[in-house]
């Protein structure tokens, strides 16, 4: 057992992600979307930390605004925690420091990456050594980006989003992430997606959802470019319409340098791909000075990992 886990305590951090290709299909009969995603996890970190307790507690603290994060069962991160409980026969509890950094409902992940923390977390604080493959069972149980948190790197995601298999990514991606004041509601901006569809605003996807190969040719010859010329977004119509105040950002990330911007996820947290370090940096000062919160990430990243007490 390690100095870290001897004390009681384990420290993991599991990264953001952002869609760089998210194509979403016809609502089914239960409510839910099949959908095609190329993710990738970014340098914008969740840190969690799992101590011994007789119950299952927690504390969220972070960077970010946490006022409408829950701090009980709700909370993704204690059902996880409470799903390895259940998985090994464990009667104790675990009490999960939870510090945030990426927005909250902010089509970022941050939830998931939560959870994803607190898999491992408990999984090495108890000593299960449940493994990678079992660790996934039970992410996808908590949620559509869970086992993409855990797995970090680039993937692309079918179905629900949870079946994944790694996606070749060579170099460094380079983003400039503008988070939201005010997050959106993913179930919302998924129901506004079918509105606009049935009332033929928007096309609707009459095919089983697929990446677009050119986001994947991209992708492995590490070239922002033609990166920036396929991505996209069928969410983004929705959270734009719910919230229209994001096009003018994105209209003014786009003058101002950038090589594509775009909604993340299910908004409201806007993306800009930068051409490299020093292109992201610039549009970082620029966006910065029109009185934006900008954050400078870069990707690919790895997933949910032990990092010490």
């Amino acid at each position: 057992m390690s100095e870290a886990f001897a004390e009681g305590r384990v420290h993991v951090r599991a990264p953001g992600k952002l869609n760089l290709f998210f194509e979403v299909g016809a609502v089914q009969d239960d409510g839910y979307h099949d959908v095609a995603s190329a993710y990738q996890a970014v340098s914008l970190y969740e840190d969690v930390w799992a101590s011994h307790a007789d119950d299952f507690t927690i504390n969220v603290s972070g960077t970010v605004d946490v006022t409408g994060v829950p701090a009980d069962d709700r909370n993704l991160a204690v059902r996880a925690a409470r799903l390895v409980a259940q998985r090994i026969g464990y009667r104790g509890g675990v009490h999960l420091d939870i510090a945030k950094s990426v927005p909250v409902a902010g089509g970022m992940g941050g939830g998931s990456a939560d959870a994803a923390a607190a898999l491992v977390a408990c999984d090495a604080l108890w000593g299960a050594d449940l493994g990678g493959a079992e660790l996934h069972k039970l992410a996808a149980r908590l949620g559509a980006d869970v086992p993409f948190a855990l797995m970090g790197g680039t993937a692309v995601g079918t179905g629900r989003g949870d079946q994944l298999s790694p996606a070749l990514a060579k170099g460094r991606f380079d983003w400039i992430v503008v988070p939201s004041d005010d997050g959106l509601s993913t179930p919302e901006v998924y129901g506004h997606l079918d509105a606009l569809r049935s009332a033929h605003d928007i096309a609707s996807v009459v095919r089983v959802p697929e990446i677009d190969p050119a986001v994947l040719q991209a992708l492995r010859a590490a070239d922002p470019v033609a990166l920036a010329e396929h991505t996209r977004n069928d969410l983004q119509a929705a959270a734009l319409s719910l919230r229209p105040g994001l096009r003018d950002v994105l209209e003014l990330g786009e003058r101002s340098g950038a090589l594509a911007g775009m909604v993340s996820g299910s908004g409201p947290t806007l993306a800009f791909l930068a051409g490299d370090p020093e292109s992201a940096l610039e549009l970082q000062m620029m966006l910065s000075a029109s009185g934006l919160t900008a954050l400078h990430v870069h990707g690919p990243v790895a997933g949910a990992r032990v990092v010490g007490s």
